[in-house]
């Protein structure tokens, strides 16, 4: 582990310095960390941005079960007809980013912690508020409504039977029933909810409930849309 000043301001800053490089700092960051060594004459050398850097701090969630959301989207998937008005689903590769702009991961999918599924169940994309979100996948909105800690947030049914939840939302653009296609525009990034700062919370479940979810990387990269 690192240790020493760098490795503090880090830490303080919330980088999981000992994790794997999934994103650079930020311009703002950067100078931040400057500002500090500097003052306590300590040499360091910056490294540029990684490809998926963002200028914006670091954004994250502590969303765990919350009752309120579960029992609204049983409640609307249950209500929403089945996507099978649509065409079969298509190739593998027919799905797509939930971003188009740089951002950074501030918390990965799977990291374990105080919450009752014992993990993490998204991925946690760290832009400003108000950067467009868009549909992974093609299916239909099961659920667009204020969900308790996820915040404002948007619920498809996939046509593959998976469910994709984008939450922390700052505004929503589609309404429960619409078939969507991917690619489609959702709403925009924001903190609503449970949130420490702006970011998209991505969480994608084989069913349902919650503890069904999947790691979102790898269920987008073995459908040709590569996140990371």
């Amino acid at each position: 582990m690192r240790t020493g000043p760098v490795a503090g301001v880090l830490a303080f800053m919330g980088y999981d310095i000992d994790g794997p490089r999934e994103a650079g700092t930020t311009r703002r960051d950067v100078l931040s960390v400057a500002a500090v060594l500097v003052a306590g004459g300590a040499a360091f050398t910056v490294a540029g941005p990684a490809p998926h850097a963002a200028a914006q701090s670091d954004g994250g969630c502590g969303l765990g079960y919350d009752e309120e959301f579960e029992a609204a989207l049983a409640e609307a998937d249950e209500a929403t007809p089945e996507n099978r008005a649509l065409a079969p689903e298509g190739p593998r590769g027919k799905f797509a980013l939930p971003l188009r702009r740089g951002f950074r991961v501030s918390a990965r999918y799977g990291v374990r912690g105080n919450w009752l599924a014992g993990h993490h169940t998204g991925i946690d994309l760290a832009v400003p508020s108000g950067t467009p979100v868009h549909a992974v996948g093609a299916g239909t909105v099961v659920l667009a409504r204020w969900s308790g800690a996820y915040g404002k947030a948007v619920t498809v049914r996939l046509r593959d039977g998976h469910y994709a939840v984008y939450a922390h939302l700052s505004r929503i653009s589609v309404r429960q029933g619409a078939r969507i296609g991917t690619g489609d525009r959702l709403g925009s990034s924001g903190a609503t909810g449970r949130a420490t700062g702006p970011h998209l919370h991505l969480e994608i479940r084989a069913r349902r409930g919650y503890g069904s979810d999947v790691n979102p990387v790898r269920y987008l990269a073995q459908r040709g849309a590569r996140l990371l």
